[in-house]
C-alpha cells in the first residue's frame, strides 16, 4: 500500500530569524540534484494546515517566463518569509523527474514502458509555535515527496524484472543523493526519513540498492 514520505530536518541552536536561510540552502540542495532550480509554488500558513494561506503565489515556470526572477530560489524564499511569525509554516514547491512505468499497451507488463514524469515535492519550514510547536516531531524544515511508490512500488523484488529494477533504483539514488547534500552542506544536525505508517523505509531503501547492484 503506498504511503506519505518524509524528511525531517533540524538544525542546531535554531533561531526563527535563521528560517530563510535554512530554506534556501535546503532549496539549492534539492535544484541541484533535480536540475530545476526554480520554485513552482509558495504558500504561507497561519497557526496550522487546517487554516487558509495567508499567502500564496503560483510561479509560471517556461521558455517564455525565463527573465522573471521572482520564481528564483532566493526571491521566492525573500518574499514569502518577509514577514517571520512564530505562529506560521512557510511552504515551497519544487518539481523533479522520477521514473514512473506507463503501459503501452492495455496492462501487459511486457509492453511497460518507463518514463521520467514530473512530481511535486514540498519544502516546508516551520515556526516554533505552528501547529502547537509540531516541529519537534516533523522538525524545522520538513520535506513531503508525496506517496512512496516511485521508491518501493508495490511489488517484491523478485517479482520486478531488470527494466523495472534498473529505473526505480534511478529514483532511490536521487532520493538518497539529495539527503545526502542536505546533510553535507545544510548545517544540520539530525535528519529523519519516515513513512507516515511508520515504516523504516531508509534501511529497506538502502537494502534494495545494494540488491540491485
Amino acid at each position: 500500500m503506498a504511503d506519505q514520505l518524509y524528511l525531517s530536518l533540524w538544525f542546531p541552536n535554531f533561531r526563527l530569524d535563521a528560517l530563510p536561510a535554512a530554506l534556501v540552502s535546503v532549496l539549492r540542495q534539492f535544484a541541484l540534484i533535480s536540475g530545476q532550480k526554480r520554485v513552482a509554488a509558495a504558500s504561507v500558513y497561519p497557526i496550522s494546515f487546517a487554516e487558509s494561506p495567508v499567502y500564496q503565489r503560483i510561479f509560471v515556470n517556461n521558455d517564455r517566463s525565463q527573465q522573471n526572477e521572482d520564481s528564483i530560489i532566493e526571491n521566492a524564499v525573500a518574499e514569502a518569509t518577509e514577514q517571520l511569525h512564530d505562529d506560521m509554516a512557510y511552504e515551497f514547491e519544487m518539481k523533479w523527474n522520477l521514473w514512473r512505468p506507463e503501459p503501452t499497451n492495455g496492462e501487459a507488463a511486457l509492453d511497460t514502458l518507463w518514463k521520467p514524469q514530473p512530481a511535486t515535492v514540498k519544502i516546508i519550514g516551520f515556526g516554533p509555535e505552528f501547529d502547537q510547536a509540531s516541529y519537534e516531531q516533523n522538525g524545522h524544515i520538513r520535506i513531503d515527496f508525496g506517496l512512496d511508490t516511485p521508491w518501493v512500488m508495490d511489488e517484491d523484488d523478485d517479482a520486478l524484472d531488470e527494466d523495472a529494477q534498473k529505473h526505480i533504483q534511478k529514483n532511490v539514488e536521487m532520493l538518497l543523493a539529495f539527503t545526502l547534500s542536505v546533510e553535507k552542506h545544510s548545517g544540520i544536525s539530525s535528519r529523519l526519513l519516515w513513512t507516515e505508517s511508520g515504516e523504516p523505509l531508509a534501511e529497506k531503501l538502502i537494502a534494495r540498492l545494494q540488491r540491485f547492484n
